[in-house]
């Protein structure tokens, strides 16, 4: 994940370990997500875990990050939506992580084994229901939709931050949407120079053996306008011409199909295929 997308990450865990929940229930339900005990990588989760009564476990070094919380409980079915808030982005703090690549983001949570069915479900509970399995020994839920991704964070609390991944989403959508016009756009005019180029080969195979003087009045001005303009659209012929575009086609189509006749010379000289492209 390149640099300013952690930076992004780390921004909206701080955004949400800073949220002091006025409600003592909700300080509880926010313990209850943390669980009882929180492995603090992030200097903003280790102020949350001591706001809300936790204190480092005994041991020196690394350990020195993990800490205890006070025992809490969350009754779900019973919890208001205050409380159920607070309890899932203790969660996401706590076993969460987000992932950040072009065109796509990734949030999952790693669980003991029993306790994803029960996420997945208090998940699908507030209308985000996300996909579980297990994974050596461990439980994952997981989402992999920016839809979702963005409507949990912003149920949490996420608001400065997110609003900056949402902007990268659009960006991302529209960067991709612009390729892909560009692309087509390159492929039609690929197909438009090789189309031109077989009907100027077969105009000068019929006017080589003189086929080209007798035909029909319009077939002759659209040979005339493709000679003159030969990257013009069979559109911008028709128009300058004042024709419908059918009419400049088959006029075209015409002159291909006259010169890939071998009659009077003319097949030894153009060996091309019609396509009515142009």
């Amino acid at each position: 994940m390149p640099a300013t997308d952690r930076d992004l990450v780390t921004a909206l865990r701080a955004e949400l370990a800073a949220i002091d929940p006025a409600r003592a229930c909700d300080r509880r339900a926010e313990t209850a997500g943390l669980g009882r005990r929180v492995h603090a990588r992030e200097p903003a989760i280790a102020r949350l875990v001591v706001r809300l009564g936790g204190h480092v476990r005994e041991g020196g070094g690394a350990a020195r990050r993990s800490f205890v919380l006070p025992e809490a409980e969350l009754d779900w079915p019973a919890a208001p939506d205050h409380c159920r808030v607070a309890w899932l982005r203790g969660q996401f703090l706590a076993r969460g992580s987000l992932s950040l690549s072009p065109g796509r983001a990734h949030l999952e949570f790693t669980t003991p084994p029993d306790e994803a069915p029960v996420l997945a479900a208090r998940l699908g509970d507030i209308g985000l229901p996300p996909s579980w399995r297990l994974r050596r020994g461990r439980g994952v839920v997981t989402w992999k939709s920016t839809e979702s991704i963005t409507a949990f964070l912003g149920r949490i609390g996420g608001s400065a931050a997110l609003l900056e991944l949402e902007a990268r989403s659009v960006a991302r959508s529209l960067r991709g949407e612009l390729n892909r016009v560009i692309n087509a756009e390159s492929a039609n005019l690929a197909r438009s120079v090789a189309a031109a180029g077989r009907q100027l080969d077969a105009i000068d195979a019929l006017e080589a053996d003189g086929r080209l003087a007798v035909q029909p009045r319009t077939v002759r001005a659209v040979v005339e306008a493709r000679r003159e303009t030969p990257e013009a659209s069979l559109s911008e012929i028709a128009a300058r011409l004042d024709l419908h575009r059918s009419a400049v086609q088959r006029a075209l189509d015409r002159v291909e199909r006259l010169a890939l006749h071998d009659d009077g010379g003319v097949g030894r000289r153009y060996r091309g295929k019609p396509s009515g492209a142009g």
